[in-house]
């Protein structure tokens, strides 16, 4: 008896090795480890923790395993746990249920009327048009992958996807998707937070940033995105940086996030700024004379207008263009500095001020570190000498290998050049 329970354990890591040959690791360790193995009268019987695995192994991966088990002798079928299985297989009813932070929102807003809170640049129609578009139905270009530097009012627009797609959604930010990803490790109901994130007809995630360094995380998500796509679902990600700039991420991350369309939005220019004043209350006249001293950031806008509001509340008077430059003394922007516009376009490519003044030669930091670079020479009339110092004091050759580095690169990546050609306005 002995020696036959031996031979069936050494034919059921044989066929997982057989099968786990024709798959990629990521699918193998996502959907087939996890499996129960049993042979039952000749027949590879495989347990699924839940009914959404069962199906989409079924359909997937059902031509593989089909395959391995006939190269044994054996026929193939692909139960769940929980439902009745052949006398000899055991299984512990034990169905994982699994109860989210975060709740699926059904759909019941028109586009339109979802899109009103975000004022429109003529720079920004073409992502906000993207927006439109996916929510309005499935698209062919999921995932849209939404990105900008702080303030730009990339969470604004998930917002607006969130209350205007259609079907059901499901919004989350980096760290909640991180937080209950962890959770459902640790509570054992990993499957079932598997189903709730697929269970949606549009997913959005927040701030994809913050998955950075999480190597688990990420491959859970990797294996998200590519079971969305191939349901059909619409995916919506957004980020502070674009996907080959993010830090942190490994090459084929930062190949699939690319992968569907992306999109960067800009920072509110003056006109915007007027306009998210004047939506507030704030005067007409008043409005005008801030929106350009008002540095290019959403959250700032908001803040400036608020102070406004709540000074004419409790004081019982107009603010006059007076009062206005008297209350925000302190947040109304003086001439641009070389260090501040190297730290602001820190801020919108991803990286730190410290680590672009730093040793560091990472390649996405190095490519950071030269666009800066060549953006200061167009934009200001620093000399090489003066560029370099302000970036880490680097001599004047290292400043013009980079700037030529990027006129090659801006030839072929128009991504880069439009980039480069934002930084450039915002710096003069």
């Amino acid at each position: 008896m002995q020696v036959a329970v031996k031979k069936t354990k050494t034919d059921l890591e044989q066929i997982k090795g057989a099968i786990a040959a024709k798959l990629d690791s990521a699918s193998y360790s996502s959907w087939i480890a996890p499996l129960q193995f049993d042979v039952v009268d000749d027949v590879l019987v495989l347990t699924a923790q839940n009914q959404f695995s069962a199906d989409f192994i079924g359909s997937v991966h059902s031509g593989v395993l089909s395959s391995v088990a006939s190269d044994f002798g054996l026929g193939i079928k692909i139960c769940v746990r929980g439902a009745k299985l052949p006398a000899s297989v055991a299984n512990d009813n034990n169905v994982q249920s699994y109860s989210p932070a975060t709740v699926e929102r059904v759909a019941n807003v028109s586009v339109k009327t979802a899109f009103d809170s975000f004022i429109a640049s003529e720079e920004n129609a073409f992502v906000v048009s993207a927006c439109k578009k996916l929510s309005a139905g499935a698209v062919t270009f999921s995932p849209l992958f939404i990105y900008g530097p702080a303030g730009c009012g990339k969470s604004l627009l998930a917002d607006c996807i969130n209350s205007a797609a259609q079907g059901r959604t499901i919004k989350m930010s980096g760290g909640q998707f991180v937080a209950e990803f962890t959770r459902s490790l640790h509570d054992r109901t990993v499957f079932a937070f598997k189903d709730f994130c697929r269970n949606c007809d549009t997913f959005i995630l927040d701030d994809v940033q913050t998955l950075s360094g999480k190597r688990a995380t990420c491959e859970e998500f990797i294996q998200l995105i590519i079971d969305l796509r191939a349901a059909g679902k619409n995916i919506v990600l957004t980020s502070n940086a674009a996907p080959n700039n993010l830090s942190g991420f490994d090459r084929r991350m930062q190949s699939l996030l690319a992968s569907g369309l992306v999109a960067d939005v800009v920072a509110p220019n003056a006109n915007v700024k007027r306009v998210m004043l004047m939506r507030a209350g704030v005067s007409s006249d008043v409005a005008s004379a801030l929106a350009t001293r008002i540095a290019g950031d959403g959250h700032l806008v908001g803040g400036v207008a608020n102070k406004i509001k709540t000074y004419s509340d409790l004081m019982g008077e107009t603010v006059t263009l007076d009062i206005a430059q008297r209350l925000l003394s302190d947040t109304l922007q003086k001439a641009k500095t070389p260090v501040a516009m190297v730290r602001g376009m820190c801020e919108k490519l991803g990286v730190s001020y410290d680590a672009v003044c730093g040793k560091g030669r990472s390649r996405s930091l190095v490519l950071a570190r030269q666009m800066m670079m060549s953006v200061l020479k167009s934009a200001t009339d620093m000399s090489l000498t003066e560029i370099g110092y302000v970036c880490g004091d680097r001599d004047h050759a290292t400043v013009l290998y980079a700037i030529n580095q990027i006129e090659k690169l801006k030839k072929t990546d128009l991504v880069l050049a439009a980039q480069i050609n934002q930084m450039i306005e915002e710096c003069r």
